[in-house]
Formats: structure tokens, C-alpha cells, sequence
């Protein structure tokens, strides 16, 4: 079978589920339990062969992360609502109480499942020379060694604590690591209980000495283990353990707050001091120990996980070592697109002789930073405006605005002060925007700002330009090389109207009135996909092709999965692709026989929101009506924060969308696992593949954009499916 053949393949036989799984409240799966299976799916990949031996830790340590961050917010808010008494259902019917027996149960196997990955993984390593010691293992040279690295690097950020009363148990902060000891002082046989903070500021893992193509390392903990003599003299160590508390991490603001960033910091302290949701303790604890530790943090026997193993497993990032690239994912050089190159890097050259669809990481994101840093510098460029939700450390999206407003030019900046885990660092922006003379708002007290815009308005004869991007994912140039998201670049006078209306509707509060393209959340974006999926149940009910594609995050809001269960039973055919979350139940007979789900993981985490309809050509057609946008298809993003919804209507970003993006993503077989109706996911393997599995990623590295192609024209670019009716398009 092709991947041609793949899109034009019948859906599965639909399966005949209860009468409650069609009408009730478990028509919906539930959304923790779905955002666990996400993460199944990622560490699945660290066990996965085809995958380089270090990107298959990497993939361990993302599912650890993951896991933290989850209970740090979602468990937190499920412990809250248990707390406060709340019995209110989740959307699939499960009171907080139920949710939080399924998750633990289900995380505590994915905990013990992340132990025997991590013993695997490193067995693989010791064949590879990359070797994870403990202190039985090293030689004297090693202790010799390990000794100066203690003294120099690690003994003068070290904070030993007694436990006593006059010693009052300390604050241990969300994601500390931390060794509690039992100690006897040798003259006279007085015991000590005492703590021994792990600095999160010193690596967790020491470099050992080596042969060439070695790599040795030691944990942290062991190290320490290894020297308390030096930091309590006298004493001898009776028994000890180690633990890592997670705590609720959510922020609270007052909603009447004057000032909104010093709220903020305000808030960010208060987090650091959030209630333990979690603790992990290493197996075989003196029982003294675990009971005092879990009296003083306040912790109950069911939020103690027990490990045997190695706590801290999202530290295992740190052995991703660059040194050793043979195993790694080879490397990839993001293409500089050929029509910015055939206009000597003019963003606005490039962009004037038509629209360009960006498809990031394969197309560079410095073409971004480019749009903005060449704004900055253009004596003809007036203003900028731009959204900020997340961003780097050195941005230089900020410092390319910081460099435009100290050049006299007006900027306007929104920056997103509730961009979760981010708080601080967007504060830091702000300030330093300020400083520049630029004028920075923060939007909404009850809606986060996630439109991704940035305008500039460009002189150009007796008239003033508008070239906008539209994005769907942050003004981040880090997470841009592993994200996959699509920027949209163009100098249409409506797109740049109603670009210029979000915005002051950021900074006024005034709600647009008359927008000629975009739509937007939270005040009509849920309405118009609603309106496309009616219509395209017409469509279908009229005889006409009637199809939908679909790619994003999550997909959880129950009044859109409604809308797209009736577009099913009108006989619309619908393909979804969803990385993570999906409340939705496909394959069930009366309910759902045309929709198929798939979910992509991979070398790539994919990031782009898309949504294509047939509009009574079926899909791909000229006929088609293409969207990208901002925002997953969740309540909070429709319902709670800003974000856009804008229609491409050239034909070649329309073709690249529809041709390449979405015909690869619902082709791949490499990376994809399809959602089966029982709410488990099987990896997606076409018995009448014949060699290697096609992978979307390896097509978009290997081919360029239809729009981004220069002089050479698009007609040579490989795309999986061409519109009905298509014929060449020239770029």
C-alpha cells in the first residue's frame, strides 16, 4: 500500500459498544487517564530500537518530567477539589475521588515501568562505554579524584541539617532531592538524625576519569554518601535514604490585584511553598526515618511512591552527551527557504511577491527572528507589534524589539504573564522591554494571551503596509528546532486588519467588531469550527463529498466532540491527528464509525494545529477550506485564553497544508499509534508495507515546502496527494 493508498483506505469496521458509551457521559474518555496514555506512548519510545540509544534516554527522561509536571498541576487540582469537598464529574462522569484512585494506580505502573526501562538503557550504555557507578564500583584513582571534585565543586554549596529541637525540620522546595540520614557519633554512641539538601545547582551526575571513548559518571548522591566524613566528623552512618517531594505548583492571583507583575512574583513564592503532592522514596528506608519525614511534610501513605532504583529519572537528560553523536538522531540543518534566498534575505520581498507557509523545524525559525530583527532596522518600518507567551532566556525576538523601540519606532509587546512555569521569565522580559522604552501590556486578568501574532506596519510609497505572522506555536528559537509549527507569513491588507483588532482588543478591551478573516477564542472561534462541521454535515447528508482533517494537541472540549460525533452519523469522514489528549471515542457503531485517530511521537514532538474541510470536494480539493491556528480544541483554550483561527486561501499554502503536512501525518506508519475504541492505542503497521515504515519526519526533512520554493517553481516538490483537480502550481 502507498501513502496515497493509505488516505483513500476505508476506515476500520466500527465496533458495537453499550447504549451509555453512546449517549451517556462515557462517550467521552477521560482526560487524565488519556494524558497518561500520551505518556505511555513516550516512554514506549525509549524502548523502541529504531530510535539512537541516547534519544531513547532522552524519551526516558521527557516521561519523567511529564509525570512531574502532571501531578505538580492536574493531580494538584483533583487534590484540591477531594479537599474542598467538590463532587463535581469529570465530562466522562468520574467524581475527583475516582480520577485520582485511576491515576494513581495507572502512574504507579508507569513508575515501576520507567525503572526496568532505565536498567535496560543501561545495560545498552555499558556496551556502549558509558558507564553509571556506584561507589562499590570505583577504583582509587576514582576516589582520589572524586575527592578534589567534592571540595572544590560540591562541599561549599552543601547545607547539613540536623533534626532535633532545636533544629526544626526544614522546607524541602517542589522537586527537592534530598538524603536523610541516621548517624551515631563514634564517642559515644549519641544518634543524629539529619538532612542533606541535593543543590538542584551542581549536576546531578559527576564525570569520572576515563579511556578515550569512555564516559564514567557517579550520581550525586553517592558522592555525598561517600563523604560525610568530611561533613559530619565524629559520626558513622547507621542507615539512610533518599527522597524527592512534587508540590502544587498552580498559581493564584487576587482578581482584584493593582499591580499585576508584582502579583505575580507574589504568587511565584507562594508556589515554591505549595502543599507535597508526591514523595518518592528510595526502598528499604529506616522506618524512623520514613515516619518522621512523612510527619513533617505531611504526607499520606497513598501519595508515597516507593522506588527501587533511580530517583530523579528526568535528570537522566544530562547523559544525552553530544560527545558521542553515533548515538544520537543524525544531525539536521534546518533549510533556509529558496524565495528568501532568491530576494537576497528580504523578509518583506519574499513576502510581498505572495504568502509563505513556514513548516518549522524543517524550515529554520531564524526566518522569524529575520521578519523581526530586519523590522527593527528598516527606516520605513513604524511600528511592531507583538505577542510573547513563552520565549527564551537571550531571546532574540526581545532583543530585536528592545533594538526597535531604542530606534524611536512604536512597539507594542503582550507579554503572557500566566504562561504556566514561565511566570518569571516573562516578568524579566517585560522589564527589560520597558527599560527599552517599548510599551508592554499583559492582556486579561481571566484569559491568557496564546495567539501567536506579530505585525509590522512598513511605509512603501504613499502607503503604510501591513506584513503580519500568524503562528501556531511560541516565539521561541530553542524549543522551535524540536517543535513541529507552521508560520505564516503575509501582507494581505484584511489578515493585517484583523491582526491589528486582536490587538487592540489585547490592549483596550474592546471587542472587535467586523473581523474580515480571523476568528478568535474566546469570542468566536469555537463558533465557527462548530459552523464548518454543521456545514460539513450537509454536505454529506446532500451527497457530496464530505470529509475533515484534523491535527493537534488535545482534543477534550465536549461540545466540538459532539459536533464531530453527528458530522460521523451524517456520514462526514473524519481524520484526526492528536499527539496527546483525545477525549474522543472513535470506531463505535451509532456513534462514531468515521473517525479514525491516530497519535504521532516521535523525533519530533508535534506542536501545529490544522483543520481542513472539504467544503463539498472532499479532501485534498481546490474546493477545500484550510485553517492553522494557535489554539488545541480544549475548554480552557476556547473558552479561556486568546487564540486565533485564520483560513489560507493561496492555492499553494492550501496545497502544502493539505498535500504535504496532512497527507504525511495521516500516511506515517514509523512513529503513529491509532486509538482504538477501548480507549488503548496500538502502534499503526500496514500489513502490506513493503521495506522501511514511512515516516512524516524523515519526508519533511528530506523535502522542502511547496511555498517556501523559489525560482525552481513547486512542481518537482514531492507532496503524497495532490487536490482532485489539481494541476502544477507554480510558488
Amino acid at each position: 500500500m502507498t501513502q496515497a493508498d493509505f488516505l483513500r483506505a476505508p476506515f476500520p469496521a466500527a465496533i458495537e459498544r453499550p447504549e451509555s458509551e453512546i449517549r451517556g457521559p462515557r462517550r467521552f474518555f477521560n482526560r487524565e487517564m488519556s494524558w497518561l496514555a500520551f505518556n505511555w506512548r513516550v516512554l514506549e519510545e525509549a524502548a523502541n530500537p529504531a530510535v539512537p540509544l541516547l534519544e531513547r534516554l532522552r524519551f526516558l527522561s521527557i516521561s519523567a518530567g511529564n509525570l512531574d509536571e502532571f501531578y505538580t498541576v492536574r493531580v494538584a487540582g483533583l487534590r484540591a477539589q477531594v479537599r474542598n469537598g467538590a463532587e463535581v464529574p469529570s465530562e466522562d462522569g468520574r467524581p475527583p475521588a475516582e480520577q485520582l484512585r485511576l491515576i494513581n494506580e495507572d502512574a504507579r505502573r508507569l513508575m515501576k515501568m520507567q525503572q526496568i526501562t532505565y536498567k535496560k538503557l543501561k545495560r545498552e550504555m555499558e556496551g556502549q562505554g558509558i558507564e553509571i557507578l556506584t561507589r562499590s564500583k570505583l577504583t582509587v584513582k576514582d576516589l582520589k579524584h572524586l575527592e578534589q571534585h567534592f571540595l572544590h565543586k560540591v562541599f561549599p554549596v552543601l547545607s547539613p541539617l540536623a533534626i532535633d529541637p532545636a533544629h526544626p525540620f526544614p522546607f524541602i522546595p517542589n522537586t527537592g532531592f534530598t538524603l536523610a540520614l541516621e548517624l551515631e557519633r563514634d564517642s559515644d554512641h549519641v544518634a543524629l538524625q539529619a538532612l542533606l539538601p541535593i543543590p538542584q545547582q551542581v549536576s546531578r551526575f559527576v564525570t569520572l576519569p576515563g579511556q578515550p571513548g569512555e564516559h564514567r559518571c557517579l550520581p550525586l548522591e553517592e558522592l555525598l554518601l561517600l563523604h560525610l566524613d568530611m561533613l559530619f566528623p565524629g559520626y558513622v552512618m547507621r542507615g539512610h535514604c533518599a527522597f524527592r517531594v512534587l508540590r502544587d505548583s498552580d498559581l493564584e492571583v487576587e482578581d482584584e490585584a493593582e499591580d499585576l507583575v508584582r502579583s505575580f512574583e507574589t504568587a511565584l513564592k507562594r508556589r515554591r511553598r505549595g502543599e507535597v503532592i508526591r514523595m518518592k522514596i528510595s526502598a528499604g528506608a529506616p522506618p524512623e526515618l520514613r515516619a518522621l519525614i512523612m510527619e513533617e511534610l505531611h504526607v499520606n501513605p497513598d501519595e508515597v511512591v516507593e522506588v527501587r532504583g533511580l530517583l530523579g529519572v528526568a535528570d537522566l537528560k544530562e547523559l544525552v552527551l553530544s560527545s558521542r553523536p553515533e548515538l544520537l538522531w543524525p544531525p539536521f540543518t534546518p533549510r533556509v527557504p529558496e524565495r528568501v534566498q532568491d530576494h537576497d534575505g528580504d523578509m518583506f520581498a519574499a513576502i510581498r511577491q505572495k504568502d509563505m507557509l513556514l513548516h518549522h523545524p524543517y524550515e529554520t525559525f531564524d526566518m522569524v527572528v529575520r521578519f523581526i530583527e530586519q523590522a527593527a532596522r528598516d527606516p520605513n518600518v513604524l511600528a511592531i507589534k507583538q505577542t510573547l507567551y513563552r520565549t527564551s532566556h537571550d531571546s532574540p525576538v526581545v532583543s530585536a524589539l528592545c533594538e526597535a523601540a531604542e530606534a524611536g519606532k512604536s512597539v507594542t509587546a503582550l507579554v503572557e504573564l500566566k504562561a504556566r512555569f514561565d511566570e518569571a521569565a516573562n516578568i524579566r522580559q517585560s522589564r527589560r522591554l520597558e527599560r527599552a522604552g517599548a510599551h508592554v501590556v499583559y492582556g486579561f486578568m481571566h484569559l491568557k494571551t496564546h495567539a501567536k501574532i506579530s505585525t509590522v506596519v512598513r511605509r512603501e510609497g504613499d502607503n503604510l503596509v501591513t506584513y503580519t505572522h500568524y503562528g501556531t506555536g511560541n516565539y521561541h528559537p530553542i524549543t522551535a528546532r524540536i517543535y513541529t509549527d507552521l508560520s505564516f507569513f503575509t501582507c494581505d491588507a484584511a489578515l493585517g486588519r484583523d491582526a491589528t483588532k486582536v490587538f487592540n482588543y489585547l490592549s483596550g478591551y474592546v471587542q472587535p467588531q467586523g473581523l474580515e478573516n480571523l476568528a478568535i477564542a474566546p469570542i468566536s472561534l469555537k463558533p465557527r469550527l462548530l459552523e464548518l462541521i454543521r456545514a460539513e454535515a450537509e454536505h454529506a447528508q446532500a451527497g457530496r463529498p464530505a470529509e475533515i482533517w484534523i491535527k493537534l494537541n488535545s482534543l477534550i472540549e465536549p461540545e466540538v466532540i459532539d459536533a464531530l460525533y453527528a458530522a460521523s452519523q451524517a456520514g462526514v469522514k473524519i481524520s484526526l491527528v492528536v499527539r496527546g489528549i483525545c477525549g474522543l471515542r472513535p470506531g463505535i457503531k451509532g456513534l462514531s464509525e468515521n473517525i479514525r485517530v491516530k497519535s504521532v511521537v516521535g523525533r519530533f514532538l508535534e506542536h501545529s494545529r490544522i483543520v481542513c474541510y472539504g467544503n463539498g470536494g472532499g479532501l485534498p480539493s481546490k474546493q477545500a477550506r484550510v485553517f492553522l491556528s494557535s489554539a488545541d480544541w480544549m475548554g480552557r483554550n476556547l473558552n479561556r485564553r486568546v487564540e486565533t483561527l485564520v483560513e489560507t486561501t493561496n492555492p499553494t499554502v492550501k496545497n502544502q497544508i493539505m498535500g504535504q503536512i496532512m497527507a504525511a501525518n495521516l500516511a506515517d506508519e514509523a512513529q503513529s499509534w491509532v486509538l482504538n475504541p477501548d480507549g488503548t492505542y496500538s502502534r499503526q503497521l500496514s500489513e502490506a508495507s513493503d521495506g522501511p515504515l514511512f515516516s512524516c519526519h524523515r519526508f519533511f526533512m528530506d523535502n522542502p515546502s511547496l511555498s517556501g520554493r523559489g525560482t525552481a517553481g513547486a512542481k518537482d516538490v514531492p507532496r503524497l496527494a495532490r487536490p482532485r483537480d489539481d494541476e502544477p502550481v507554480n510558488s
